[in-house]
């Protein structure tokens, strides 16, 4: 079948690319996924994603490297393999970025990436429950929620203590300036999760213009002459081939995308030739540069009831969900991250280097094979936690072999830049001068992990390194920018040495955004989808 257009990947940004590009009647565009349909209860309830976190029929489920530094430990990396990607599983948090992120992305060689020119596709993506403004955008496909009246009374507490150190409040982190604490926005909409997919998808299912192949994994990038023509598929067992008369954009996501590319002999000439993968163009910065957040928690017991009190308990557990099937609210319609914001733990830097996170409710972490948040812990506690904004630490990905059904290696390689560690200890110093305040002295209780007895620099660094997660935000594999040496695509998203193949997704993220990474990736569709429309007007 021939089209104008293929697109690899229904996640954060292929959606939007579907949508926009299949506006014009005209224009045949193909859609492929290499996971099913994403209408399932678990996906559509928002607090679904502890049972989708281990789920193999929406969740590619990878397992990276062991990270030297990190206590030589492997991490679990959930991504979406269905129908809206890694945002019909993720935790909704609503993040756009800070403003200097993409002054930065501009700054290093990408024109067209400042704040200034991203912001108008943040406000036309966006649906914000309280309405536009000169920041937010009240009339997009996806809607944003403010919950502040649902969330648990403790984070209100939360909100004082942080205050009560110094820390300003801001009602919008998505608005005038990042900085400060407040309440997180999510990606819901009365009650249910808001993914990319249903945002995008859902309303325009009757487009015979646009054609979604699910369950299709894609195997190889057709090319000739270092053009792109079309894509290579897997489909019930059977190989198939989609032509594309235009382009081809890949937006499989950070380990998909330049797994792929790595298969169809775009990327690094000694890693293809290693895994016997015939060369089509020598790009060094495939799968280079990956950049991921990672985080620390503090837990402590609760003089008051919290979420595990409602949780936990098999009778709790029924009637919340009862309580979610009939009304669609309580703890279920909500993320755990109730709370939290964005700090400077050093008054010489120009943007926060901490994202900061409370949820009342606290859960055991020491198998990623437990799905934690459905089992939180048999008595009261809340957890404070943090995350590193602009980790300098590296990795890649790698493909293993010329096999398309073999995970790629993963090596995240956290804490190999002391940078990370420095930033990580000043993080949960500040959440224990919060821990301590009067705010929450009526209803804090003892922190039990990592505990008292964890006191000096090098004990609390010991901790990092034992218990630093991931927090899901993998970026950067193909990296935008200005050097075909180092980086993968131009400012158009065009990859370098290929003609007619672009890359739309996270992976493009010159460096990783303050914050979650779902609205600035669904950010780039939208951006990609007004390049690609722009450059075939002036072909």
């Amino acid at each position: 079948m021939k089209y104008d257009y293929i697109i690899v990947g229904a996640g954060s940004a292929g959606c939007v690319i579907a949508n926009r590009l299949s506006e014009d009647p005209s224009t045949q565009v193909l859609l492929i996924e290499a996971g099913g349909s994403d209408r399932r209860f678990f996906i559509q309830m928002p607090i679904g994603y502890g049972v989708t976190y281990h789920q193999k029929a929406v969740n590619w489920m990878y397992m990276t490297e062991p990270s030297p530094d990190a206590d030589n430990k492997p991490s679990y990396w959930p991504r979406g393999k269905v129908m809206g990607g890694s945002s019909s599983i993720n935790a909704m948090v609503y993040v756009r970025g800070n403003s200097r992120d993409f002054d930065q992305w501009s700054e290093a060689g990408n024109p067209g990436w400042s704040y200034s020119d991203v912001l108008p596709y943040f406000k036309k993506m966006e649906s914000w429950q309280n309405g536009p403004d000169d920041y937010r955008g009240g009339d997009g496909p996806l809607n944003v929620s403010e919950v502040s009246r649902q969330l648990h009374p403790l984070c209100q507490n939360f909100l004082s203590a942080a205050q009560e150190i110094g820390i300003v409040l801001n009602k919008d982190m998505n608005g005038a300036t990042q900085e400060g604490v407040g309440n997180y926005q999510i990606t819901t909409h009365k009650g249910q999760r808001m993914s990319s997919s249903r945002a995008y998808l859902w309303p325009i299912k009757g487009r015979t213009n646009l054609t979604i192949i699910k369950n299709a994994q894609a195997t190889k990038i057709l090319t000739q002459d270092k053009k792109a023509f079309g894509i290579e598929y897997k489909k019930s067992g059977k190989m198939h081939q989609a032509i594309a008369k235009c382009e081809v954009i890949l937006s499989a996501g950070s380990i998909n995308t330049p797994h792929l590319l790595q298969l169809s002999g775009i990327g690094p000439k000694a890693a293809l030739r290693k895994a016997s993968v015939p060369l089509v163009h020598d790009s060094p910065g495939v799968g280079e540069n990956l950049q991921d957040h990672v985080g620390v928690s503090y837990f402590y017991k609760s003089k008051v009831p919290t979420l595990n009190d409602q949780l936990r308990p098999v009778l709790g557990k029924i009637y919340q969900g009862l309580r979610y099937i009939f009304t669609r609210r309580g703890p279920l319609s909500l993320s755990v991250n109730q709370s939290g914001g964005f700090i400077r733990t050093r008054d010489e830097l120009e943007k926060p280097n901490i994202q900061l996170y409370f949820s009342p409710v606290s859960y055991s972490l020491e198998s990623p094979n437990k799905r934690a948040m459905m089992s939180p812990d048999p008595f009261s506690a809340m957890l404070l936690g943090i995350s590193n904004c602009s980790p300098r630490s590296r990795g890649r990905v790698q493909l293993k072999s010329s096999d398309p059904s073999e995970a790629p290696v993963i090596e995240p390689n956290y804490l190999s830049h002391r940078d990370d560690v420095r930033d990580l200890l000043e993080g949960v110093k500040v959440l224990r001068k919060i821990a301590q305040t009067d705010s929450f002295s009526g209803v804090i209780g003892e922190e039990f992990r990592p505990g008292p007895e964890c006191q000096s620099d090098k004990q609390m660094i010991q901790h990092i390194k034992e218990t630093v997660w991931t927090v899901f935000h993998p970026s950067s594999t193909c990296r935008m920018g200005p050097d075909p040496n180092k980086d993968v695509v131009d400012s158009h998203l065009k990859v370098y040495g290929i003609e007619s193949l672009r890359v739309a997704d996270a992976s493009i993220f010159p460096k990783l955004v303050c914050g979650n990474i779902n609205a600035a990736t669904i950010m780039v569709g939208e951006k990609a989808s007004d390049l690609i429309l722009q450059d075939q007007v002036h072909v």
